[in-house]
């Protein structure tokens, strides 16, 4: 019998047919990076007072000066306040130049901004300052909660009704959305429209990565996964001058919809995974697709291979349950899953907080995404030369310490803030690739996509607590830093939990999935392991065979 693998091999790991797929699905990747653009590109306390045009119905000749001094009280440093007003009166000038206004209120009218770095935000359009000032915040927690959501609808979604529909559909829901964000007219439509729109990119994003993956052969999987978050590097990089060029959120909203006009047009020719066909039976409709393949990689496929295809079957296998029945599995779901949480609470964190690292926010922006690039192309090389579970646990160690020597740093050095910052965000993101890796490989097909998706939303857990994580900052600058380094650090340590997958076939069932124990180096005479099948590994060199753990 044939297994998918072996079939791969035959018609081309990594071929024309897989680097288009490849592109066409990363692409949407690079829109993905704009989603967070009206969230990040805003100023939290722009320079601001409150509306007070009330007074030039009683004189229209008033100065700018002697309009703010008669309508707003003064703060203690003698600046005029920014979220307070002497209530209105119907006096005549001269009555409220003589007598003075004493009593005060909140600004009734809204705010006049000035020396805007940018031409609207969505603090400025929707008053999101004062009373309201930690509603960014809530917003930045929202579409990460729609994240998570999305994880949890199309990730399942996807061991049903096929990773091509899963894929669709929230290709779809990404263009609606992110145009209905532009013509929000109140922040509580932009709530909503914010929320869909997570669900929308976080169901898009878990599917293309199972999408790709299951048609790439071992020896380039992890391609797939990188390859994705190269599309959103170079996003990265392409927002920091997009934002710089267009400074009204509204416009720089819909022309980053736009490019996903042709993302929907195309996304109902990607094909579906052969594997997942085979999983579920329908055997002739995965052969028709690897011929279409072997043909585009101009690739011979034998017609007795393809009579000796295995079928997997195994839909009710157990579901997602299978995930927890095993200890095993469990325990390298959790691992993963606590890496991917404390890698998602470090990026965003330092993300959302970057106008505070001391350099400019555009600068801060393209150091990001200039650096993420070699990173993760630097990723998808060392992951088949050094393998998983060394950079595993190597990446976040070094990624949160990174972090750590944040609070060693002095206020009046910003550059050295902000280098620590990048290299630690870039550390992330290069686990980002291990830990994506790591689960396609650690959990069978028929649970592959749903592992993949609670791993994601693991992530986008600590993506929703890190905007939540810096409001503790009002207590003390250093506790966000303190608590996302410390998670990180121990996410590493419990990475010499896991096994190594490097260069193995996907595992197809619950057997093969515990198949992929750990295996320790030093060998033993042959007569102490009675079979030889019991190891998984081949004979080497003498005649000696790895001792094996079992659980």
């Amino acid at each position: 019998m044939a297994d998918f693998g072996e079939i791969l091999r035959n018609i081309g790991e990594f071929g024309l047919f897989q680097k288009i797929n490849l592109i066409a699905l990363c692409f949407p990747n690079i829109i993905q990076s704009f989603s967070l653009a009206s969230l990040l590109f805003v100023e939290f306390d722009p320079d601001r007072h409150c509306n007070t045009d009330w007074i030039l119905s009683a004189g229209p000749n008033l100065t700018t000066e002697e309009q703010l001094n008669l309508t707003l009280p003064r703060e203690e440093d003698g600046s005029f306040s920014r979220c307070r007003m002497f209530v209105p009166v119907d006096w005549d000038i001269d009555a409220i130049r003589e007598n003075g206004l004493n009593e005060t209120s909140g600004c009734v009218n809204g705010w006049v901004y000035g020396n805007m770095l940018y031409d609207t935000t969505i603090v400025t359009d929707f008053d999101l300052v004062c009373d309201r000032g930690n509603m960014v915040q809530v917003l930045q927690t929202v579409f990460m909660a729609g994240m998570v959501l999305g994880f949890l609808i199309f990730g399942p979604a996807a061991e049903s009704f096929g990773r091509k529909r899963a894929t669709q559909i929230p290709a779809v829901m990404m263009l609606v959305f992110m145009v209905t964000t532009a013509f929000c007219p109140n922040v509580y439509l932009y709530l909503v429209s914010q929320f869909l729109a997570g669900i929308a990119f976080g169901g898009y994003r878990v599917n293309c990565i199972v999408l790709t993956t299951e048609w790439i052969g071992a020896s380039k999987r992890s391609w797939g996964v990188g390859v994705t978050q190269l599309f959103g590097a170079i996003g990265q990089c392409v927002l920091a001058g997009f934002i710089y060029g267009i400074r009204k959120w509204r416009l720089a909203q819909l022309i980053s919809a736009t490019p996903l006009v042709l993302t929907v047009v195309y996304i109902w020719f990607i094909p579906e995974s052969a594997r997942w066909l085979l999983n579920r039976g329908r055997t002739e409709e995965a052969k028709k697709l690897i011929i279409k393949a072997a043909a585009i990689n101009k690739r011979p496929i034998p017609d007795s291979l393809l009579e000796e295809i295995k079928v997997t079957n195994s839909v009710n296998e157990g579901g997602i349950k299978l995930i927890f029945g095993s200890r095993l599995l469990t325990r390298y779901f959790f691992v993963v899953s606590l890496a991917w949480f404390s890698l998602n609470i470090s990026i965003f964190s330092l993300y959302f907080n970057m106008a505070n690292l001391g350099l400019s926010i555009f600068v801060t922006q393209l150091l990001f995404g200039v650096f993420e690039v070699p990173a993760l192309l630097l990723s998808m090389w060392l992951l088949e030369i050094l393998g998983r579970k060394i950079l595993f646990t190597a990446v976040l160690l070094i990624g949160g310490l990174c972090s750590m020597l944040i609070l060693a740093v002095p206020e009046s050095y910003p550059t050295a803030s902000t280098c620590l910052a990048v290299a630690s965000r870039v550390c992330m993101i290069f686990m980002a690739s291990v830990c994506a890796v790591y689960m396609q490989e650690l959990f069978p097909t028929s649970v592959r996509q749903s592992a993949t998706a609670l791993g994601s939303m693991a992530g986008k857990v600590g993506s929703i607590l890190a905007p939540l994580l810096n409001m503790l900052s009002v207590y003390h600058w250093a506790i966000p830093i303190s608590v996302l380094s410390s998670v990180t650090i121990i996410s590493g340590a419990l990475g010499l939990l896991l096994p190594e997958t490097r260069n193995k076939e996907l595992p197809e069932t619950a057997s093969d999935a515990e198949g992929n124990r750990a295996r320790v180096g030093a060998h033993i005479p042959e007569g102490l392991c009675a079979l030889e099948e019991c190891c998984d590994v081949s004979r080497p060199p003498g005649g000696s065979l790895s001792l094996c753990y079992w659980s």
